[in-house]
């Protein structure tokens, strides 16, 4: 026996204006299949519109509406009894099947609030191979979301490219969007030991000119980053050569790590080798920026449980102390 929700079958029995004809034709059939429903599995109009909270009455005209579209007789009625015509029993049938559709999705979208699942799309920046550490701990925690992910620096739009989350750096204004800062980060400049212990430590920005330098360039504009390198709390220049240029960060710490020079990339995504050794950080007084990491979804009233697990798990992760 289907079991339905009083209230909702109540509401469903009353016609809703809408602009679109077609959706409320839709609700009305619906409406009527649940109380032929109801009807038919109490074989009583006045216990269906009991249980439904509407009359008796108003149960028969439902019944007589869906019998005129149809075209045919559901019930055989008397005074004394209501049974099924061979045609109610089939359709019978098929509605409860309808129905229990209808509360089975229902289910799948209470529990999908309570327990995060499904495809989650996210991009992220090209230094996002770096954050894999964090992104399979985030797997390792959370085994019924698969994350779908675009690694990119290209402005993409959230909506029309059909992204769950995007996450990115520095500022961001649209008003479509729900944004989040996760924290913020500085770039350091860092060598691995074998390679200062080779070529000396430099000790002022104007020594960077007798080093290796692994520059970092801009895949959309072909511009080469500027290393952040402040004298006196103001922006100081340095013609710095360059031995190696890469459009991705990978390689840059790749390359710094297997002592082929001084690089400058953000600091969260060499912290495990700076935890490890197997880089070191130069210049640290000569060094300051503060850059916002933000993660970006499109607005609406509930935020997919999904979404909210991934950003607060990235904000505690990737910068602990902000969270």
């Amino acid at each position: 026996m289907v079991k339905m929700d009083v209230a909702s079958t109540r509401a469903a029995s009353h016609t809703v204006p809408v602009a679109n004809g077609r959706t409320s034709g839709a609700m009305d059939r619906m409406s009527g299949m649940a109380i032929f429903t109801r009807a038919a599995e109490t074989l009583s109009f006045a216990e269906a519109g009991r249980q439904l909270g509407i009359s008796a009455s108003a149960v028969g005209k439902a019944i007589a509406r869906l019998e005129a579209r149809l075209g045919l007789r559901l019930f055989h009625r008397s005074t004394r009894s209501v049974r099924l015509t061979p045609e109610g029993e089939l359709f019978l049938a098929r509605c409860q099947r309808i129905l229990n559709e209808i509360l089975d999705a229902e289910s799948e979208l209470a529990q999908s609030r309570s327990n995060p699942a499904g495809r989650l799309r996210v991009s992220i920046p090209l230094v996002g191979m770096l954050l894999m550490p964090v992104l399979s701990a985030f797997m390792r925690q959370y085994p019924d979301v698969q994350l779908d992910i675009d690694f990119s620096d290209r402005m993409v739009d959230v909506i029309e490219d059909g992204f769950d989350v995007v996450l990115r750096t520095g500022e961001s204004v649209d008003s479509q969007l729900t944004m989040r800062t996760l924290g913020h980060y500085s770039h350091v400049i860092v060598a691995s030991p074998a390679y200062l212990s080779k070529r000396g430590v430099p000790a002022t920005p104007e020594d960077l000119i007798a080093h290796a330098c692994l520059q970092h360039r801009f895949s959309r504009s072909g511009r080469l980053r500027r290393w952040p390198i402040i004298r006196d709390g103001a922006a100081f220049d340095v013609e710095l050569p360059s031995t190696a240029i890469a459009s991705a960060v990978e390689p840059l710490v790749a390359l710094a790590e297997h002592d082929g020079g001084l690089t400058c990339v953000p600091e969260f995504t060499v912290r495990a080798q700076l935890a490890r050794g197997s880089l070191v950080t130069v210049l640290q007084e000569f060094t300051a920026d503060r850059i916002p990491f933000r993660a970006l979804w499109p607005s609406g009233r509930m935020t997919p449980l999904k979404v909210r697990v991934f950003v607060d798990f990235l904000s505690q992760n990737l910068f602990p102390d902000a969270a």
